[in-house]
């Protein structure tokens, strides 16, 4: 009798305790998408849909132990990479990937928070443009953080167009640039596919909300888990943005806490 595998998905981000993003939102959405889940904790927050009370680092060399751990046992047919906040574990997990001849790495290059801060030192940032993006797959920043990896301004769907071959050339060749900070309307996103040279947009209805915390991890770690099925790259982005919209409808009808709560991860089995 021949024994099935699963589909392996690997997240490397932090732990957000109110459940919403980071490493639980992953887990939920990988697990949505019929895949294994298995993760790599880069830090623990104490967290709720109200905001950050609390970081604690976890120290690089747990990371590193973390990630030999399970790509040494289990492996991983994608991994998908949330926010780093030094350049020293920056390139923990770059040499920890390279090591383990990871192919298939999404990167969600979180650099900026809603308010517009950011959220990275500068010697951070360069490591992420010097030490990861050149090992990417696919990069998923939104507007703002585009303009800070490009250092010049990118807020319209022009602007975005314009900088989609310039952000490719840092990585492996394709690019999808998050139009949820668009001051039009619509919420569009465009999908460059470097090996192809092919620009996909992506349009999308702007759903009115407050539940919209988590987003971005859902989003790149639903790519990740349709990448790590063998979907080619247009079809896993298509697939990831259906799922990322639904979720975020069906999590409009509930409240859970006092501020931005999650989207539903698992609209498509529960109401």
């Amino acid at each position: 009798m021949n024994q099935r595998k699963y589909h392996r998905v690997l997240t490397i981000a932090g732990s957000d305790s109110g459940g919403g993003a980071g490493i639980q939102a992953d887990l939920k959405t990988i697990a949505a998408h019929g895949c294994y889940g298995a993760s790599v904790i880069t830090a623990l927050t104490a967290q709720n849909t109200l905001g950050v009370t609390g970081i604690h680092a976890v120290p690089v060399e747990f990371v590193a132990a973390q990630m030999d751990a399970v790509l040494g046992d289990i492996g991983a047919d994608a991994v998908k990479i949330g926010m780093l906040f030094s350049p020293e574990l920056i390139r923990t997990v770059a040499r920890g990937l390279a090591r383990h001849g990871v192919g298939i790495i999404v990167l969600d290059p979180v650099m900026v928070a809603q308010s517009g801060d950011k959220l990275l030192q500068d010697e951070a940032i360069d490591a992420l443009k010097s030490e990861l993006i050149p090992m990417a797959t696919l990069i998923t920043p939104n507007l703002p953080e585009a303009s800070v990896l490009l250092g010049r301004d990118i807020a319209t769907q022009a602007a975005a167009m314009e900088a989609l071959t310039d952000l490719a050339a840092m990585g492996r060749g394709s690019v999808l640039v998050k139009g949820g900070h668009l001051e039009s309307g619509d919420s569009d996103d465009i999908l460059y596919i470097g090996h192809e040279k092919r620009v996909v947009t992506l349009p999308g209805v702007r759903i009115q909300t407050r539940n919209n915390h988590g987003t971005g991890c859902t989003l790149s770690s639903a790519i990740a888990s349709n990448l790590a099925r063998g979907e080619d790259m247009e079809t896993a982005v298509r697939n990831a943005k259906e799922y990322i919209s639904e979720a975020i409808r069906a999590g409009a009808a509930y409240v859970i806490g006092q501020g931005h709560g999650p989207v539903h991860h698992f609209h498509r089995f529960f109401v």
